[in-house]
């Protein structure tokens, strides 16, 4: 009878003992005590592993606390009792947050067969559809390499880092007073170190100066107008019933001798809504961040307010569902046309991942930065100290020295290999005795856009060098007093090795041309080659138009020239019919000048039909056709 009575008192004591460590963990995780909830359910789970409140409280607080990945066994447990659309698509976030893919998009499969709503089974499908996405990703910055800030970070927690006037302002748990219970972490505090770009001065961090941190809450993520004078901080988890409820914005302004004791900002709206990741837009005229306040697209969305007459912020707006998601954006960091922000809505590699926004034909279109900048874990804060090649961002990924962890990240692309071209130009004249070193001649090199790029004389043997670039485009203008001004084209394109052909650093190609140039003399006939009509016209035939777009070139480059276009013709017909015909060429060819731009009044026509022979009583059809010329001479040279 006695052992029966001590056998039920036992039972008896422990079922109150169990139910007052139920209460206990409930009334933590009501609180948003999640690390000390994990621990006292655990221990309910410790002698009863299949009780389902105990793995559902241990699971939420894992997700609550932004640990979602260690949710998985809890929510497995969970859904060995009974299925549900809530629990499959928690257990499929976790998965993916694991870097497990296939299985989340099982998951998210799986989670479809518990509903009938049609706004679960797209939000399914979203999820499902962004792990297919996730083999997409290309790196955005493909030669950015992220390195921890070893010397800068702690075994806690080092977030959002943003720089300001040579300085480096940061969110750390170092030197807390008291932990926070939602994550077992210590408290927050708002710290900063001298910086260069991304060299930071990691000896002498210290608390922010500019207004006192406060004990026994969190001090967030900071932002820091572009003139200095303005400070917008998150603030909030403070366990006093006291204190606001949630976590919310406050500002603190420079006011002569220093700043403001901060205060609470009317884009807040409500104390019960969080609000938090402020930063300003560039011209510090717009305010960015990110809440839970109802009208939203998911759980937390990014939002703008304008600065008002007053220096405060207003009429906050959504930024909406091309960047807004069912999931989470966050830590927005806007670059003019672009904006940076961090999120676990689009399709990523787990948990929050770095994108970029940027408004093209019309459309916005999302981009995850890619491998080399984000991993499985979170990666956000993201802040360039020179823009879009150096700066920090923040991450929890393996391998780092503490919790969330500041990187900073520098462009590594490979400088390219030098290619010099260098092109020998070679002047020469023509003379009785063929093709002569030209001395002394000028010779100008223009680029694509007309612009001079180069200039000198040739030497004593006719020769100058140029250095050119290589893939381009070029002109080259010869002149000397007595001659014909020469323009001839010169491109360097395909006469270069490809870059992924090169060797060594530096490749020298070296290029020839040569330049010849006719004496200037005046009532010296020059033939141009290969004018032909039709038998008995005076039409300009496509092949004699090249040859005349020849002597359009000479009249362009030589400006201050005047010329006669003569005609001749053989004798095989008579003197008056000849002359005629001749004139009739003449002019049309004078005409087909004219079309191409050269000034009326610089072109004579002359017919001389059979009048000026080369050859004398021609007799075969060769001496015909030598007689048979088109020919011009310059017959004034404008000073």
């Amino acid at each position: 009878m006695k052992n029966c009575f001590l056998s039920s008192l036992f039972i008896f004591l422990f079922l109150v003992g169990c139910t007052s460590l139920q209460q206990k963990g409930e009334n933590q995780f009501a609180a948003g005590e999640y690390q000390l909830a994990i621990g006292t359910f655990s221990k309910v789970l410790t002698d009863n592993p299949d009780d389902s409140d105990a793995n559902y409280f241990v699971a939420e607080s894992y997700r609550l606390s932004n640990r979602i990945e260690d949710a998985l066994p809890y929510y497995d447990k969970l859904l060995e009792e009974e299925g549900s659309f809530e629990n499959y698509m928690k257990k499929a976030k976790s998965l993916h947050d694991q870097g497990e893919y296939e299985e989340a998009a099982a998951a998210y499969q799986q989670a479809k067969e518990h509903t009938t709503s049609d706004s679960l089974l797209a939000l399914a499908d979203m999820g499902a559809e962004n792990m297919a996405k996730i083999e997409e990703i290309t790196d955005y910055w493909p030669y950015h390499e992220l390195q921890n800030y070893e010397l800068l970070n702690t075994s806690g927690i080092d977030y959002a880092p943003v720089v300001s006037e040579d300085f480096l302002y940061f969110t750390s748990s170092r030197r807390a007073s008291g932990m926070y219970p939602a994550t077992g972490q210590g408290y927050t505090k708002l710290f900063r170190a001298r910086a260069n770009g991304v060299k930071v001065d990691v000896q002498n961090v210290q608390p922010l100066p500019e207004f006192q941190n406060e004990e026994n809450l969190n001090q967030g993520a900071i932002t820091i107008s572009p003139d200095g004078n303005t400070i917008i901080y998150a603030r909030g988890n403070s366990l006093s019933k006291k204190d606001l409820p949630e976590v919310n914005l406050f500002i603190s302004y420079f006011r002569g001798a220093g700043f403001t004791d901060p205060i609470w900002m009317p884009v807040n709206e409500d104390e019960t809504y969080w609000n938090s990741t402020p930063a300003f837009s560039i011209d510090g005229e717009e305010l960015y961040f990110a809440s839970n306040r109802p009208g939203g697209y998911g759980g937390i969305d990014l939002y703008k307010a304008t600065k008002l007459a007053n220096g405060d912020f207003g009429n906050a707006k959504n930024l909406g569902p091309e960047i807004n998601t069912p999931g989470n954006e966050m830590f927005p960091r806007p670059m003019g046309e672009q904006l940076y922000f961090a999120s676990d809505g689009h399709p990523g590699f787990g948990k929050l991942d770095l994108f970029v926004a940027e408004a093209k034909d019309g459309n916005t279109n999302i981009t995850n930065l890619g491998k080399n900048i984000n991993s499985i874990s979170d990666d956000f804060g993201i802040f360039f100290t020179n823009f879009p090649k150096e700066g920090f961002l923040t991450s929890n990924r393996e391998g780092g020295v503490g919790d969330d962890d500041i990187y900073y990240f520098q462009d590594n692309t490979p400088k390219p290999k030098v290619v010099n071209v260098f092109l020998n130009v070679n002047t020469l004249q023509k003379t009785a005795q063929g093709e002569t070193v030209l001395p002394s001649a000028r010779v100008a090199l223009y680029d694509s856009t007309k612009q001079t790029v180069g200039g000198d004389f040739s030497n004593e043997q006719g020769r100058l060098r140029f250095k050119l670039e290589p893939n381009a485009d070029f002109t080259l203008i010869a002149s000397k007093n007595g001659y014909f001004t020469k323009s001839i084209p010169y491109s360097t394109v395909g006469k270069t090795p490809a870059q992924e052909d090169l060797i060594q650093d530096v490749t020298n190609v070296t290029l020839d041309t040569t330049i010849v140039l006719d004496k200037l003399e005046l009532e010296k006939a020059i033939v141009l080659e290969n004018i032909y009509y039709d038998l008995d016209k005076a039409d300009i035939r496509p092949d004699a138009a090249v040859e005349l777009d020849k002597l359009v070139k000479i009249l362009q480059d030589n400006p201050e020239i005047k010329i006669e276009l003569s005609s001749h013709t053989d004798s095989r017909a008579s003197d008056e019919y000849n002359r005629d015909l001749s004139q009739r060429r003449a002019q049309s060819a004078v005409d087909y000048i004219i079309s191409q731009g050269i000034a009326e009044d610089r072109l004579v026509a002359k017919g001389y039909g059979e009048d000026q022979p080369v050859i004398e009583n021609a007799q075969t059809e060769e001496e015909h056709q030598r007689n048979r010329r088109t020919e011009f001479k310059v017959i004034e040279i404008e000073e």
